[in-house]
């Protein structure tokens, strides 16, 4: 006879998996990268950078510039084209059980470096989160020539920052 907890306890069980990040998403004309750590499963499951309809990257980036929230990932590519946001992440793949930043280990880097002298119009750099800042600040130097800018994560997970000051936050990406 099963106990009344054995569901609960296969599920924190759950086998750690490796995940990959996608290809960044770029142009010669970015002149803002906006890094996360490592793509969430929704966003793997939907082959989307900031997939999960809870993130709210796209409705901040959308309302800080003033333009229409895109109902669709053809529209938000658009939305970062004209806004010139390059979007990547940190880890090029790392074990994870589940989507937290927490639970990443093992990571190996993206190429970062690469990027960026191939994108010599890049000015700053957002870190989507303190973990795609503490990954980045462990592999990488920053360069003189680029301004970091520490964000809130827009993840569904982060509760504490409400939809305003996120936007308010957010805003300094702008201000080029």
């Amino acid at each position: 006879m099963a106990r009344k907890n054995d569901k609960e306890h296969s599920d924190q069980m759950q086998p750690t998996a490796t995940k990959s990040s996608f290809a960044p998403i770029s142009n010669p004309t970015i002149e803002i990268l906006i890094l996360g750590s490592l793509p969430g499963d929704k966003s793997i499951e939907l082959n989307e950078y900031y997939g999960h309809p809870r993130n709210r990257l796209w409705k901040i980036l959308a309302t800080i510039s003033h333009l229409a929230i895109p109902e669709n990932y053809n529209e938000k590519l658009a939305l970062i084209n004209q806004l010139k946001i390059g979007l990547w992440d940190v880890a090029n793949n790392a074990n994870r059980t589940g989507s937290l930043d927490s639970a990443i280990k093992h990571e190996e880097p993206n190429d970062l470096d690469n990027f960026i002298i191939k994108h010599p119009k890049l000015k700053i750099i957002a870190f989507n989160g303190k973990t795609s800042e503490a990954l980045f600040n462990k592999y990488f130097e920053k360069k003189n020539t680029i301004t970091y800018l520490s964000l809130p994560s827009t993840s569904p997970a982060n509760a504490r920052f409400t939809f305003e000051k996120m936007c308010e936050a957010w805003q300094a990406i702008l201000q080029k």
